[in-house]
Parts: C-alpha cells; sequence; structure tokens
C-alpha cells in the first residue's frame, strides 16, 4: 500500500529535495506541492493525502494554522501532518503538537528521520528530531503531574529500558541496534508500552519516563 504525501513550502529547493526522497521509497509517493499554507490547505481537501509534510513559515498561512485546519480536534476530516522546519524553537513544538502534528522534525534530519517519520505517523504514532525531544520533555515534566495519575500495569525490565531510549529520542531503528534485537521487535514493545501506559504515541512514554523518574 503507498502512503500518498503532500509537500507544503515555499522553497521550491526543499521540495524537490523532500520529493526526490520520498519518491525513492518503494511504499510512498508526492502527490502534490504547495508553495504556501493555504494552497497546502486546499490542496489536502482536494487531494485527499495520507500525510502532510508543512513547513512552519510560510506565505498566507503559517504551517501551524495549517496543522490545526487539517489535524485539529475540529478538522471534519483530520489528515495526518509532520511539521517539518528551520527553526528549532520550544513555542512551535508545543503549538504544533497541541494543534495535532504527529511529528516534529528539523530540516537538518536527514533522509532516515523524514521517511521514519512518515511511516511512524502512518503507524499512529509521533515521531520529533532527537535533538528537541529531550528538552521537549524537560519542559513537560513536572513533579507535580504524579498526583493523581492511575495505576498502570508493571512494565517488564525490557520496556523500561526500552521507553528510557525512546525519552532520548532514539529511533526504532537506533534502539534495536542499542539492545541487539530487530527494529520489529522494538515496534512490538513499545506498543504494549502504549497499551499499559494508556497513552498514544511515543510523546506519552518519553513524558512517563520523566514524570516517574526513569531516565537513566
Amino acid at each position: 500500500m503507498t502512503t500518498r504525501i503532500l509537500l507544503a513550502d515555499d522553497q521550491a529547493e526543499v521540495r524537490i529535495g523532500f520529493r526526490l526522497i520520498l519518491d525513492s521509497q518503494p511504499d510512498m509517493e508526492v502527490v502534490g506541492e504547495a508553495e504556501d499554507g493555504l494552497q497546502a490547505v486546499e490542496l489536502a481537501r482536494k487531494l485527499t493525502p495520507d500525510v502532510v509534510l508543512a513547513d512552519i513559515r510560510m506565505p498566507r498561512m503559517n504551517g501551524l494554522e495549517v496543522t490545526r485546519l487539517l489535524a485539529g480536534e475540529d478538522s471534519p476530516h483530520p489528515v495526518r501532518v509532520i511539521v517539518v522546519t528551520t527553526f528549532d524553537l520550544d513555542e512551535y513544538v508545543h503549538t504544533a503538537l497541541r494543534n495535532g502534528a504527529c511529528g516534529f522534525l528539523l530540516k537538518r534530519s536527514g533522509p532516515p528521520l523524514l521517511v521514519e517519520a512518515v511511516r511512524a505517523a502512518m503507524a499512529g504514532d509521533a515521531m520529533i528530531s532527537p535533538s528537541v525531544t529531550v528538552r521537549l520533555l524537560k519542559h513537560l515534566h513536572d513533579p507535580q503531574r504524579r498526583q493523581g495519575r492511575p495505576a498502570v500495569d508493571e512494565l517488564t525490565d525490557r520496556e523500561v529500558e526500552i521507553s528510557r531510549l525512546v525519552a532520548k529520542g532514539l529511533t526504532n531503528a537506533e534502539i534495536g541496534g542499542e539492545l541487539f534485537i530487530s527494529a520489529g521487535t522494538v515496534k512490538t514493545h513499545i506498543a504494549n508500552v502504549q497499551r499499559k501506559l494508556d497513552v498514544r504515541n511515543r510523546v506519552g512514554i518519553a513524558a512517563w519516563v520523566w514524570d516517574n523518574d526513569r531516565v537513566g
């Protein structure tokens, strides 16, 4: 099954680079390009892509507003949106995630992470550039949040170990290499952790790690 992708960036060279990376994958296809935010929303509603890659700073409408319209709670037909930007600002990360983004990548993250972010989005997960993950989670970490939290099923030692690596921003492949297991096995463990913690994605797992002082 091919993942259909819409690119939204006001720089043509960025769109060309992303298209070359994504179209080279056997399971991905770029179906459209938008050079501003308003066009991105219009094309997304017309083409119904599986994933939208949206820059933040675009003419007519910024990527955060695009994310809210396409992936937010009020969207009649939610689309998976990954925010891809040059700017590593906390306010952008927090707003993007609040507006429904299922990924936040820096443009310098590189092709492998871009491809994995698209696959993570399709799997219902969230991918955040490792360079911003730890800082984001430190911001989310608040000892007061532990009070009143419901009890969760006990995690195994391996699940705790994997959760710690998730909190450090490692990808499934990197976690597998660290623990000498396959990326598929890592994915299974992460799914089990999400179920036990009752969280939706990697961000939820990492927040739990910080909340419970499990960072190793």
